[in-house]
């Protein structure tokens, strides 16, 4: 007659790990939809931008290549304080990428744009930082360092012995 305290006790131990394990699995998903950002030309449709690294740093001599779809329209090279500019540019959807940065651009004409627009645009090269993922640590290993988790396996071990106990009783026994 220990089977159904058996039963009732691995159900209860897979529906607590099925709450606690998929959380720090789907915490560092990350958003793969890109920003577009509304950037103004000047005259003569003029593309003004600077790339700088992670530390704000302008890198110099950096090759910088300018793209419609998947059309590659202009390459160009930032100057010694990270600046570039392209020029005869009409407004529409762009991708500017320059080292490891990548900026999504709607160009708006000259004086066309709306108030919010930016003067240019700012590429930060370098590898993206994603806050709180993993990294390469293993997957064990972040689920201890989530207090969630931690709290899920102390209920379920107190839990358990306690279901088990309460399920063996046959009922009273006299002497």
């Amino acid at each position: 007659m220990k089977k159904p305290g058996i039963v009732k006790g691995s159900v209860l131990v897979l529906a607590v790990l099925g709450v606690c394990l998929p959380q720090p699995l789907l915490a560092a998903t990350a958003n793969s939809t890109p920003v577009v950002m509304d950037v103004a030309l000047g005259d003569g449709g003029t593309l003004l931008g600077q790339v700088v690294d992670p530390q704000s740093t302008p890198q110099a001599q950096v090759p910088v290549i300018l793209r419609q779809g998947e059309q590659e329209l202009a390459v160009g090279k930032t100057d010694a304080n990270g600046y570039f500019s392209f020029s005869g540019l009409r407004g529409g959807v762009y991708q500017v990428q320059a080292a490891d940065g990548t900026g999504m651009c709607r160009l708006w004409a000259p004086r066309t744009a709306p108030p919010a627009a930016q003067k240019g645009v700012l590429i930060v090269a370098g590898k993206d930082v994603v806050r709180g993922d993993c990294g390469s640590c293993p997957r064990l290993k972040c689920m201890l360092k989530n207090p969630w988790f931690i709290a899920g396996v102390v209920a379920t071990a107190v839990a358990v012995p306690v279901i088990i106990h309460n399920s063996e009783g046959g009922g009273p026994t006299s002497p």
